[in-house]
């Protein structure tokens, strides 16, 4: 079980998270962009900040360069960090990059991390994570027709995908598709990683939503015969089902995601 009355060190973070809010946060609401977050030359100093009060990417352990504080810390945090639609972007732990954060902490190989996810915990670069379809019902992701074939050393993408956060003026993306038509349903599906200077990578509109403060907006993107090393694998091949939920199952625990046991093949 959890506890979740907060220790002497979480409370002085509560403290201290609420006081940074007020005085810097909240004010800054009103320079918030539609579809875009908040201006760099603002936003960036404010992530800055954070970092030196030790509350950065509280998600991510220390070794990843984040505040390495735990679960239970992180949820302590994101209740005042959410208090604002710009708290999450200034305290390194803003969906989609969070997530895909983890996923790559826990899947990716040591060239992966180097190239992808330090520069994103950082707050370097922004990513996006490509899973739903316009064509099939998102209640049942086994219906996913995105594919991904081997040919030779490269993986070809042709994939068609709706409501992919945060997409516009992101560096890559890692895309739910399937690479086993003919394996059980929870084994077809395997992550990719792919950069978004490929050619085969298309965003063809932002998807017009209520009430938007995500940068990069929620857009349709299209993989046309798109093609990736072999290596930008995320993960074992047909494990995509395994890492998808990684990071809302363990946030920063330093251990084995709990869903990379085998899944019940249905």
């Amino acid at each position: 079980m959890y506890s979740f009355r907060p220790s002497a060190e979480q409370q002085n973070m509560i403290e201290k998270a609420g006081a940074f809010m007020e005085e810097y946060v909240y004010p800054n609401e009103r320079h918030f962009v539609p579809h875009r977050g908040l201006p760099e030359e603002i936003l960036k100093p404010l992530q800055q900040k954070v970092k030196e009060m030790g509350l950065w990417a509280a998600h991510m352990p220390k070794e990843a360069g984040g505040a390495g504080l735990g679960f239970v810390s992180l949820a302590l945090l994101s209740e005042i960090t959410g208090r604002s639609p710009a708290g999450p972007y200034v305290f390194g732990c803003m969906a989609p990059d969070a997530g895909n954060a983890e996923i790559l902490w826990h899947a990716g190989t040591e060239e992966q991390k180097r190239k992808y996810l330090y520069p994103l915990v950082n707050g370097d670069i922004r990513s996006c994570f490509a899973m739903t379809e316009p064509e099939v019902s998102g209640s049942d992701p086994k219906q996913l027709r995105s594919t991904a074939v081997l040919d030779r050393d490269e993986w070809v993408i042709n994939a068609h995908k709706w409501f992919t956060t945060g997409a516009v003026g992101s560096s890559f993306s890692i895309v739910l598709v399937k690479t086993d038509p003919d394996a059980p349903p929870h084994r077809q599906f395997s992550l990719l990683i792919v950069e978004h200077d490929n050619p085969g990578f298309e965003i063809v509109r932002e998807i017009p939503v209520i009430g938007d403060h995500f940068a990069g907006g929620h857009c349709e993107v299209r993989y046309t015969n798109c093609r990736v090393p072999k290596e930008n694998l995320l993960g074992p091949r047909g494990a995509g089902w395994n890492w998808r939920n990684c990071g809302l199952e363990l946030g920063a625990l330093p251990t084995r995601c709990a869903g990379s046991a085998s899944p019940k093949e249905v």
